[in-house]
């Protein structure tokens, strides 16, 4: 059985495993380094559908059932799918919940759902109350934009801090039965509010967030940044990754040789401002590049911390700030 670990972790004592793993993006995403790490690539922005809300909704159902078939299992052997997206009500979570018919619990934390979501499966494995669980996210560029910001026929500009949201999915079959990888322990986040109240500024609004998290983590489990290959954040892109380092750095913690962001990578080199964010950027990115080089033994120790910015269209127009909550993860390859 879990136990707690100072203030805010959980440990699991070789309970909890990663037994399969999928990912579905669009295509800007698999023209970007990562390309090659990912299980379906969308035909286009639509990908068949009447709206890009469904074509969203597709990417979660490819991930999904990517994860469940890679883990050698049946949908019917998943006791609860865990899943999230940025839109209202979760729709493309909720649909897709519809059409798997598995027992579901829909999350929000923005884009940290796929942290929030490894976080509350395991608990759930580890306590005995599930065998196969599911944890799902996804995002689109085209729906995130409408209703978080501009409408794209409109051909609003981004400004240099703006970054794009990721139209992707990623999903992860956790299991009590079998898996080369292991979730060692979870710190759960608090919700950190520096004021920011630029919507085009996500990685300013988030890092304060992760840092709060990343240095729980070290302090609870008596470990040093360096204790991991890499510390992982979903969605801080280049300038809220300077500002993660920046502040840690104040703490007397040094997070520059070990911090990598799936939303840097995922836009390595191409003309994206500050790189992507959005619930598909840290999902697709771990459950296809990272967990890959885990099992391929380049990586044996990452501490996954997704990020997210907890506002809403309606928060931002009545001038509220946009507080931040990172969730941290901590996965090792067995035996590592």
């Amino acid at each position: 059985m879990g136990k707690r670990i100072g203030k805010y972790t959980v440990t699991f004592d070789g309970s909890v495993l990663v037994r399969g793993r999928g990912t579905a993006v669009g295509q800007e995403e698999s023209k970007g380094p990562l390309g090659g790490y990912f299980d379906v690539v969308a035909q286009d922005a639509m990908w068949g559908q009447k709206s890009f809300e469904l074509a969203e909704k597709k990417l979660f159902m490819e991930a999904a059932k990517k994860a469940v078939e890679s883990a050698g299992l049946g949908l019917k052997e998943i006791q609860y799918l865990l899943g999230g997206d940025l839109l209202n009500q979760i729709i493309s979570a909720g649909y897709s919940a519809r059409d798997l018919d598995i027992p579901f619990l829909g999350l929000y934390g923005a884009c940290s759902s796929m942290a929030e979501s490894l976080c509350i499966g395991s608990m759930l494995i580890d306590g005995g109350f599930a065998e196969n669980v599911l944890c799902a996210t996804s995002s689109h560029f085209a729906t995130a934009e409408r209703q978080f910001r501009y409408p794209l026929e409109l051909g609003t500009p981004k400004p240099p801090t703006g970054q794009d949201t990721v139209t992707g999915a990623g999903a992860t079959v956790l299991s009590s039965v079998q898996g080369d990888l292991e979730i060692k322990s979870v710190t759960v986040g608090r919700v950190v509010d520096f004021g920011i109240k630029d919507a085009n500024n996500m990685g300013a609004a988030m890092a304060p967030a992760a840092v709060q998290t990343i240095l729980s983590h070290l302090e609870d489990m008596g470990v040093e940044a360096d204790y991991y290959d890499a510390i992982i954040t979903g969605d801080l892109g280049i300038f809220g990754s300077d500002i993660l380092v920046d502040l840690a750095a104040r703490n007397q913690v040094d997070l520059s040789t070990v911090h990598k962001d799936c939303g840097k990578m995922i836009f390595e080199g191409m003309d994206k401002n500050c790189g992507a964010s959005g619930c598909g950027c840290g999902a697709s990115v771990l459950n296809g590049y990272f967990f890959q080089k885990m099992l391929e033994r380049e990586i044996g120790r990452i501490l996954f911390v997704a990020t997210g910015a907890l506002h809403s269209p309606t928060s931002t127009q009545q001038g509220e700030s946009i507080p931040g909550i990172a969730h941290a993860v901590q996965i090792e390859r067995r035996g590592s």
